[in-house]
């Protein structure tokens, strides 16, 4: 009960600071601090339920492709893929990590306090971000089991810290580039000369 008193009591302070920032135009800052505020209370209030969820959900999209290809297989119910190969099998357990919770609500966070859009553009970026960001996942996964199965087991380290890793970052900064440097650069009036209807200059 303390705790969530506690969370009700930041969370009506960070509103506050919010306005303040707000009335006086510290856009840097309002953006800022209110990208961080979302990320850490929909980080406390939603962690176990996304996790969860998008655990089991990337385990068996990524367990189709495998299926498919008979190179492993899933175990959606556990979050386990088991990889075959000439070394003997391996279980991979898809955890807090491999769901992309941190990554998809930081995206989230910062697009809603992105001011180049407006809230339709907001809402439609953030659903095909997380799409992407959860396809990111898919393919890493993916890309490890496809390495362990060829190499052996001995090759789990650099598929999962090494090569895995550089796919989703890739990726991510792909998603980034796109959603937030090149819609500013854009939306930006760089070069453009305004006139005066009446003194035509």
């Amino acid at each position: 009960m303390k705790q969530y008193i506690v969370t009700a009591i930041l969370f009506a302070v960070w509103i506050y600071v919010l306005t303040v920032f707000k009335r006086r135009k510290l856009e840097f800052y309002y953006f800022l601090f209110g990208s961080i505020g979302t990320f850490l209370f929909s980080f406390t209030l939603l962690r176990n339920v996304m996790t969860q969820a998008l655990t089991r959900m990337t385990c068996y999209l990524t367990g189709l492709l495998g299926n498919a290809l008979g190179i492993f297989k899933a175990y959606t119910t556990h979050s386990i893929l088991f990889v075959e190969n000439a070394d003997g099998p391996i279980s991979l357990y898809v955890d807090f990590e491999c769901g992309g919770v941190i990554e998809i609500l930081v995206f989230v966070s910062l697009i809603f306090f992105f001011a180049v859009y407006n809230l339709r553009e907001k809402i439609l970026t953030s659903l095909v971000g997380v799409a992407w960001i959860v396809a990111a996942n898919i393919i890493r996964l993916f890309s490890i089991c496809v390495i362990i199965n060829r190499f052996g087991n001995e090759s789990y380290y650099m598929a999962h810290t090494i090569v895995g890793r550089m796919i989703f970052y890739t990726l991510s900064i792909i998603l980034y580039f796109y959603v937030f440097t090149r819609a500013q650069i854009r939306k930006q009036r760089v070069g453009e000369f305004g006139y005066d209807s009446e003194t035509g200059k």
